[in-house]
């Protein structure tokens, strides 16, 4: 039960990366994306609802954290996505700049934090204190692959200008190379991140995971059909 609790949880975090990571890098560049209310409504729309759905995946993993691996909880969680959310659901229900700001600046703690924490874990789990001069290079790096998996993201979900200029940094030919490229990079960033993590020495008694690996194990196909349910066709009206 121990390796399906790990798998479980490596799966999930990395699914979440790649269709998460997606949504937040997008959300970085929703200023660069959308000059005017047209515009940014169009960008908006390629993020919402999916991006409510790729939580998701996120929520699937801190639960497999919290009940498999109760004694790490509190060292990768956190709340970093709410104020993002809470700016994407106001900007669905007709918000304005504040909503967007909300968006943008969430997206970006979300994006430096994804790389900082787990830099600063690995080092307190090797016995060292997480330096600046470690965390604050490792959470830039990862914050500008965030942004290049957005636009690469972004090359295939908009049209009209929002694509051209998400071409002008992904490149004129940009498509499904691109993006699983930048993918494959995401979902690794959470498995090189995990595997210094001693999952093996924090694991829950083996009831707990009897009663709750078969039910998290449900709902991945749950997640998937509702992903593939409400993907939608990039927006084609005129600008």
């Amino acid at each position: 039960m121990e390796l399906v609790a790990v798998v479980l949880l490596a799966g999930c975090s990395a699914v979440y990366f790649v269709f998460g990571g997606a949504d937040i890098g997008l959300g970085m560049a929703l200023p660069y994306l959308g000059r005017d209310r047209a515009e940014r409504r169009r960008a908006d729309g390629a993020l919402w609802p999916l991006s409510v759905v790729h939580e998701g995946w996120l929520l699937q993993a801190l639960t497999v954290l919290a009940g498999c691996f109760p004694a790490l909880v509190g060292e990768v969680t956190g709340g970093l996505w709410l104020v993002r959310n809470a700016g994407l659901c106001r900007r669905a229900a007709g918000g304005g700049p504040v909503c967007d700001a909300l968006v943008v600046a969430g997206s970006c703690v979300l994006a430096c934090g994804s790389g900082w924490t787990p830099a600063s874990v690995v080092d307190e789990e090797s016995g060292r204190p997480a330096p600046t001069t470690t965390g604050a290079p490792t959470a830039a790096a990862v914050a500008l692959l965030f942004l290049a998996h957005g636009m690469s993201s972004a090359a295939l979900r908009l049209t009209g200008a929002p694509l051209r200029r998400a071409r002008v940094l992904t490149g004129q030919h940009a498509g499904t190379h691109s993006y699983a490229l930048t993918s494959a990079v995401m979902a690794a960033l959470p498995l090189l991140a995990g595997h210094r993590l001693p999952l093996w020495e924090h694991v829950a008694h083996g009831s707990v995971q009897r009663l709750l690996l078969p039910l998290l194990i449900r709902a991945v196909p749950l997640l998937l059909a509702t992903r593939a349910r409400l993907r939608r066709r990039p927006d084609t009206d005129p600008l």
